[in-house]
């Protein structure tokens, strides 16, 4: 007998957005009954990939294959009904509906040609939860009401009540505590035993060898490797895989490492934490040096700039600068304080897209440029120019829009930008994200001048040999917490990963 097609196969996946393409030919192959993971860092191309095999996403080329058969997968509704479906980390649920409602939102049951409400659903649900091992949610409860695990339930029986035969989970334990974990993977194996397909995405790499039974690996729009044996992968194998060793590290000469010891802190980080995303942390940050966070994606080193920069809010802890405590969950304070944030979405978080280079470097400062409530645009160009002479921006035209300059240059504006401010202290969130090789030795000369003339660097970096080749010093980090902290030069790249995946918390 010939053997069976894989479930899903698809060859040579292609995706671009203006200026981006997102995929490059990417393949994918998924088995009936298999937990299939998928890998990379943000920015790989994983969420396009989901988007397209869910119908949200039209590729620009390649092909779709299910059960042996050329699909084109023109819409959400199209995957679903070929039995795909696909539950999203932001969990696509309405509040204001009850949990039956939204089990069954989109294809109601239905009696005679008529849509069946109130007891049907409900107890259609019931037997779903039941099937899901949360028999106590109750179906008439409004969503809005649960905890984020019971919603992720409701969104996994909410794919189940379709005849589904594939479905993709994107990070589901991000919001879980251990033991909803354990319910996790007790519903994937009952999925799978029942031959049901799941596409499994996480950036915690110990839940792969636990579930997975092969892994793809995607890096920067492209499989790097696929259908790979999870649990007989080595670890460091597949963190060197999403991480690519394909530039040359050129870093500028560091300080005596005693040049910032006798200083002051302008920093100080006091028992910092936010439940559920990182435990307390302690640092220091003197004028002068970098400080680098490594770990994995999820491992908390953005969600820890984004605390101290006053983006969100912490659980326990303070910040302080030059000794005065910060006021929690203020943006402003922090950058009336000297702090400044460069965050890993520079596009999306970090700039004004459509505006000019000049309105980009100036606008944390406009204040400065006020004229009895007029703006000096002449005062704001020229000063914004200098900035931006100081970091070498190209090209030098402070009018052109910061759209069409490269991914350097974007950075150096963000950089230009807290310059033009005075900040002291400068977050730095993968700060070579989409940077080319030159521009990104540009830019590590760059940083550490800015630290030899007095600025405070705390830096969070994905690229372990940045960390160790920029900072100073370095705290390494697991699941929330710091498990070492060192001298940059006491560490390498090998001992960084083996302390991110195995690595037990420090006192």
């Amino acid at each position: 007998m010939a053997p069976e097609p894989p479930l899903l196969t698809m060859s040579g996946i292609t995706k671009s957005f203006p200026g981006v393409r997102a995929l490059d030919g990417v393949d994918l192959e998924v088995q009936a009954g298999e937990v299939h993971c998928l890998l990379g860092q943000n920015g790989a191309g994983k969420s396009t990939l989901i988007k397209v095999l869910a119908g949200a996403h039209q590729p620009d080329g390649g092909e779709i294959t299910w059960r042996g058969e050329a699909v084109s997968l023109k819409s959400p509704i199209a995957a679903m009904r070929l039995g795909i479906a696909t539950i999203y980390q932001e969990l696509d649920l309405v509040e204001g509906l009850s949990v039956a409602e939204n089990v069954f939102l989109g294809h109601e049951p239905t009696s005679a040609g008529f849509v069946v409400r109130g007891t049907e659903a409900r107890s259609a649900t019931a037997a779903i939860l039941k099937r899901l091992g949360h028999p106590e949610i109750e179906p008439g409860r409004h969503v809005g009401e649960l905890s984020a695990a019971q919603q992720q339930i409701v969104s996994m029986a909410r794919a189940l009540s379709h005849d589904v035969r594939l479905i993709v989970m994107d990070e589901p334990s991000a919001a879980l505590d251990p033991d909803e974990v354990d319910n996790l993977f007790r519903i994937v194996g009952d999925l799978t035993a029942d031959g049901v397909a799941v596409v499994y995405i996480s950036h915690r790499l110990e839940e792969i060898r636990r579930i997975g039974d092969r892994v793809t690996v995607l890096k920067d729009g492209r499989a790097v490797a696929v259908g790979l044996p999870a649990r007989d992968t080595p670890t460091r194998d597949i963190v060197a895989m999403m991480t690519g060793r394909n530039v040359e590290y050129v870093f500028p000469d560091r300080p005596h490492a005693a040049h910032a010891a006798g200083r002051q802190p302008v920093l100080t980080v006091e028992g910092l934490a936010r439940k559920g995303e990182f435990a307390p942390v302690d640092l220091e940050l003197r004028p002068g040096e970098i400080v680098g966070l490594a770990g994995l994606v999820g491992s908390g080193r953005s969600e820890i700039l984004e605390t101290i920069y006053g983006a969100r809010r912490p659980s326990a802890g303070r910040v302080l600068v030059d000794g005065c405590p910060l006021r929690p969950v203020s943006v402003r304070a922090a950058v009336r304080a000297g702090i400044g944030l460069a965050p890993e979405e520079r596009k999306a978080q970090g700039l004004l897209m459509l505006e000019s280079v000049t309105r980009n470097v100036s606008v944390s400062s406009l204040s400065r440029f006020s004229r009895g409530g007029w703006l000096d645009r002449r005062a704001e160009r020229a000063a914004a120019q200098q900035a931006t002479r100081e970091l070498s921006l190209r090209p030098d035209n402070p009018d052109a829009r910061i759209r069409t300059l490269s991914g350097g240059n974007q950075q150096k504006a963000v950089l230009a930008r807290w310059l033009l401010r005075g900040c002291r202290v400068l977050l730095l969130d993968e700060p070579t994200r989409g940077v080319d090789v030159g521009a990104r030795a540009e830019l590590y000369a760059v940083i550490r001048r800015l630290a030899d003339e007095g600025l405070a660097v705390l830096l969070v970096s994905s690229e372990v040999p940045e960390v160790l080749g920029l900072a100073d010093r370095v705290l390494v980090l697991r699941e929330g917490s710091v498990v070492h902290r060192a001298d940059a030069r006491e560490l390498d790249e090998h001992r960084v990963l083996d302390l991110v995946m195995e690595g037990s918390p420090t006192a």
